[in-house]
């Protein structure tokens, strides 16, 4: 159970990067942190930070920082599959082979 918190701390850590993307966008077009749209999303991306820590420190509370945070990794997985998603970006094939060592390493630390 415990390491399923790590996973959604994991997806959470990643919307809250999408959303910062989302909010540095509307920023660029309002101009201003304070326009509605852009305080609520950015808002919303660091509560869902703040959230996100107290969960992490419950997690840290149940399990072994060194064989927990490798999980964190998975980030660098999700965040670019939403963004090729929400925002359109592209991505040459050599990333695709950073991603698989990542997710490779993952595993075998997972295993260790």
């Amino acid at each position: 159970m415990t390491y399923l918190l790590a996973i959604a701390c994991v997806i959470g850590i990643a919307i809250g990067q999408l959303l910062f993307k989302f909010g540095a966008t509307t920023l660029k077009n309002s101009g201003s942190v304070f326009d509605p749209k852009t305080f609520m999303i950015l808002s919303f991306a660091l509560g869902l930070y703040g959230f996100v820590t107290i969960l992490w420190i419950y997690v840290l509370q149940r399990l072994e920082l060194g064989k927990v945070y490798p999980l964190m990794a998975l980030a660098f997985v999700l965040v670019p599959i939403g963004s090729y998603f929400l925002f359109g970006e592209k991505f040459q094939t050599q990333y695709f082979v950073g991603l698989f060592l990542v997710v490779s390493g993952i595993i075998v630390i997972a295993k260790a």
